[in-house]
């Protein structure tokens, strides 16, 4: 892989999405200044911020999947919810943690850091590798037989701990996409604010373990498989 087109294709997305937040923070901070409604100050309510919360406690049902076992882990300053999954009719496992959005001004910051903290602190050890940005496609049915395709990008690396090493893949879903970048969530849900709704999010921390040291691409087909069904759960019970 080229490096340092990677990080120059990267910086330049990031740099379109910071333009283009600008612009609609200027757009939305006149009619706010002339009226003295700062929209920033107060947004739209968050409708679903019920159901969200009952993801610590209840976890997510997946089609194809069994939940081992399912707990609230306090993970930095947050309560996650920590769920262990084994795919019906095979040997494959996953650990699932998801955190969902808690309040109308609450926002993505620090929560890939604090799994990085959690995996040192859990295992002595959580190094990482092979760092990559991903894209998927979750597909949503809708009433009219149609299906809904919604994409996500995500980060997607290795990481090896004293026990086991895990293929990671990480994002915030929100109802009409994901990315593994606060500030794409931001955008999206600036975009929402302009139309009276919010873009509520959950962030998403896939572990499945792989082969020691091994390269992550030999995992990707199940990683993305189980990254395109959490996220179409995410849309059709609490986005």
């Amino acid at each position: 892989m080229n490096y340092s087109k990677f990080f120059k294709k990267r910086y330049f997305s990031h740099g379109v999405a910071l333009l283009l937040l600008l612009l609609l923070l200027a757009l939305g901070a006149v009619p706010g200044y002339l009226t003295g409604n700062w929209q920033w100050r107060q947004p739209p309510p968050v409708t679903n911020l019920k159901q969200l919360r009952q993801i610590r406690q209840t976890g997510l049902t997946l089609p194809g999947w069994q939940t081992i076992e399912q707990a609230e882990q306090q993970i930095g300053e947050h309560k996650w919810s920590l769920q262990l999954l084994q795919k019906q009719g095979a040997n494959t496992q996953a650990v699932l943690l998801l955190l969902p959005q808690n309040g109308p001004k609450n926002q993505p910051q620090v929560e890939w850091t604090d799994i990085n903290s959690w995996g040192r602190l859990r295992w002595g050890q959580w190094n990482l590798a092979q760092n990559r940005l991903v894209e998927f496609t979750a597909k949503q049915p809708q009433e009219n037989a149609l299906t809904t395709e919604t994409k996500v990008r995500a980060t997607f690396f290795r990481a090896a701990t004293t026990e086991q090493t895990f293929a990671v893949l990480q994002w915030y879903a929100w109802r009409n996409g994901g990315d593994s970048s606060p500030l794409q969530w931001l955008l999206a849900d600036q975009v929402a604010q302009l139309h009276k709704q919010r873009a509520a999010w959950v962030a998403v921390s896939i572990l499945i373990p792989m082969e020691p040291l091994g390269q992550i691409e030999t995992v990707w087909s199940e990683v993305k498989s189980v990254g395109e069904t959490v996220q179409a759960a995410l849309m059709v019970s609490f986005l």
